[in-house]
């Protein structure tokens, strides 16, 4: 798929769909949104604001969904 900071995303959070905005592509291990993210070059995770609450998360690729 291939995201890019400011891509409009979803992703089920605590049993309801979150919509947000891609911040960042990770591509190695660092902590980054309260929490350590095993990420690499080719396993990326990014970081993902809440439209709703403002509050940064980090996702695979594979959990965000492109809207």
């Amino acid at each position: 798929m291939g995201l890019h900071k400011g891509d409009k995303v979803s992703w089920q959070s605590h049993g309801q769909r979150v919509r947000g905005t891609v911040e960042e592509r990770i591509t190695s291990r660092r902590s980054a949104a309260g929490r350590t993210v095993d990420a690499s070059a080719e396993e990326p995770q990014y970081r993902v604001r809440s439209d709703k609450t403002g509050r940064d998360a980090v996702h695979t690729e594979e959990a965000l969904r492109r809207e």
